[in-house]
């Protein structure tokens, strides 16, 4: 039996590609409607006066929704956007237009899951069914060798486990074509930035790449980084890096709004391993994969505790509500170059790497002894990666309070800005009023003379700031 019509809501699964909820929407219904709802809670303000969804955030997010109605429309069909809460606004379409069922991806964390719910609940009463998917992660939660309410605490036991007992689904092919009804439906304008009362990002040119949203560009990113660069056969000796384009994959970004499946990624991987190369680097691809699906049962098993402050080990700790403190880290002005270089990148581009994330969230939980979920929310904020499994994930792994075996996850900055940006070429970069400082020093402006720095146009307390922390007298991890 097959239904007459359906509502595809579409979520965090921008993309027509491995789509396990559009595909079996297809296949059971003669007609498909597909829906994106823009949701204004997810641009309210939280904690000191930060936006849930910054600028870079939003148009990284309205170029994807734009991309995968323009895909849609190839295929014939097309996308209805409405701006509003979902579990009111799907049900009302669903009534209007006579949809028997709803299609969606299934989410795991707080939020999320209560908007499933409150819909869930709307449409039953009106007779109407709800079909979900899980399609976020490499491996299918059906597939691990564990329960999720079993799912290890440390990465190196989940990756083992699912790397020697599970095996990663074939992805699906996307539809050759959409069913969409011939009746009038108005079908919506996509929103301007202003529309969430934010301004166009003036994005840095010296930022690492242009991101733009949407599975065209994920496609494309891939195809480059692969294929036409040839960087996944470094990518384990490059992704540490700090500038350029291509010393680790950026995938992230499209990973997080579901433009790109891990299993696309997955396929690529191998079929660069027939055709090209396998070694420790086309691994460590695949083990970043799994680093993301154990974020993700992580925060299925553990459910809210990973927004409170003890976390999921239950650790209380007297973190600093000092707003002064924590805005001279958002932007920038601590002092450390390491860690303003970072937090400048991220404030122009709403990227930074992973290196610089660990460095920074370091600092501000163990340096200057900051509520790490102000952390967390600030990232939520300006990433155009966020990922809200991985994001409060790895907060909680720095702060002490998530999946580690170890009870001090502190960064040595000075040490890290040693092995990483020995020569200071990344500070150089961001912050130019300290660029006349050659080689290691312009780590560690405060280190020289006054004469030093006059020499080379540097005023501490001026035009930068003396350091927060001094680590010259503050004991080395």
């Amino acid at each position: 039996m097959k239904y007459n019509r359906v509502i595809v809501w579409f979520k965090n699964d921008l993309r027509l590609h491995d789509h396990a909820t559009l595909s079996n929407a297809c296949k059971e219904s003669f007609e498909v409607i597909p829906v994106y709802c823009f949701d204004p809670r997810q641009f309210e303000r939280v904690d000191l006066g930060i936006q849930k969804t910054g600028a870079f955030r939003a148009k990284f997010l309205i170029e994807a929704v734009d991309n995968l109605r323009s895909n849609l429309i190839a295929l014939g069909g097309n996308l209805i956007i409405r701006m509003g809460i979902p579990e009111s606004v799907i049900p009302e379409l669903a009534e209007k237009f006579q949809a028997e069922a709803i299609y969606f991806s299934e989410e795991v964390t707080q939020e999320e899951k209560k908007v499933e719910k409150n819909l869930e609940s709307t449409v039953w009463k009106k007779g109407i069914q709800t079909n979900t998917f899980w399609q976020s992660t490499l491996y299918h939660i059906e597939d691990l060798p564990f329960p999720v309410n079993q799912t290890p605490e440390v990465f190196t036991k989940f990756r083992k486990e699912c790397e020697k007992f599970s095996q990663v689904r074939k992805s699906i092919e996307k539809p050759e074509k959409i069913n969409f009804p011939e009746i009038s439906i108005e079908l919506g304008e996509i929103p301007e930035l202003s529309t969430f009362g934010l301004s166009e990002p003036s994005v840095a040119k010296k930022g690492v790449l242009p991101f733009i949203g949407g599975e065209d560009a994920a496609i494309q990113r891939l195809q480059s980084y692969f294929w036409e660069n040839d960087c996944l056969k470094t990518y384990k000796e490059t992704r540490n890096g700090l500038l350029g384009p291509d010393y680790s994959s950026k995938f992230s970004a499209w990973l997080a709004l579901g433009c790109v499946s891990p299993r696309y990624i997955y396929e690529e991987v191998q079929q660069y391993e027939k055709e090209r190369k396998k070694n420790d680097s086309t691994y460590w691809m695949v083990f970043e994969l799994i680093w993301r699906d154990y974020f993700r049962f992580i925060s299925k098993k553990h459910g809210n505790k990973i927004f409170l402050p003890e976390g999921i080990k239950n650790h209380v700790d007297n973190w600093r509500k000092d707003a002064k403190l924590f805005w001279d880290w958002a932007e920038g002005k601590t002092g450390i170059p390491f860690v303003d270089a970072n937090m400048r990148e991220l404030n122009a581009t709403g990227f930074m790497s992973n290196r610089g994330r660990q460095n920074v969230a370091s600092f501000l939980v163990n340096d200057l002894g900051i509520d790490w979920r102000w952390g967390a929310m600030y990232f939520e904020s300006q990433l155009i990666d966020y990922d809200v499994c991985s994001n409060w994930g790895n907060w909680m792994y720095i702060a002490g309070v998530g999946n580690d075996p170890r009870e001090n996850r502190y960064f040595n900055i000075l040490k890290q800005a040693n092995n990483y940006d020995k020569n200071g070429d990344f500070i150089r970069n961001w912050i130019p009023e300290l660029a006349k400082i050659p080689g290691y020093d312009i780590h560690q402006p405060n280190t020289l003379s006054k004469k030093e720095l006059k020499g080379y146009g540097v005023f501490l307390g001026s035009n930068y700031p003396h350091p927060l922390v001094d680590f010259a007298d503050k004991e080395k991890g």
